[in-house]
């Protein structure tokens, strides 16, 4: 009989239209201030901009999603973890 391995963290893989939990919840915010918005200001204008702001919003989070090295600002860990002390010469070998 086949077994099945248990996948507890199945939140953090979820995607809804192509985005995850988070930046979904960020374009329906998105969505909603602009229809409250256009509710109550009445002008056509807006209505064509707030569509057209939430479609690059869209694209932009899916880009994210494609590549996550995007909001990869700096270097989360170093490629080694050491407690010897590093020096000026070592250093300089190291970047070149």
């Amino acid at each position: 009989m086949k077994q099945y391995s248990v996948y507890r963290n199945i939140r953090v893989r979820a995607l809804i239209f192509g985005l995850p939990v988070a930046f979904f919840a960020l374009q329906m915010m998105a969505v909603v201030g602009s229809l409250i918005a256009v509710i109550f200001s009445f002008n056509l204008i807006l209505l064509i901009l707030m569509g057209i702001g939430n479609t690059v919003l869209y694209g932009t989070l899916l880009k994210l999603v494609q590549e996550p090295r995007l909001l990869q600002i700096g270097v989360s860990f170093p490629h080694i973890i050491s407690n010897k002390k590093i020096s000026s010469y070592e250093l300089y070998d190291e970047l070149s």
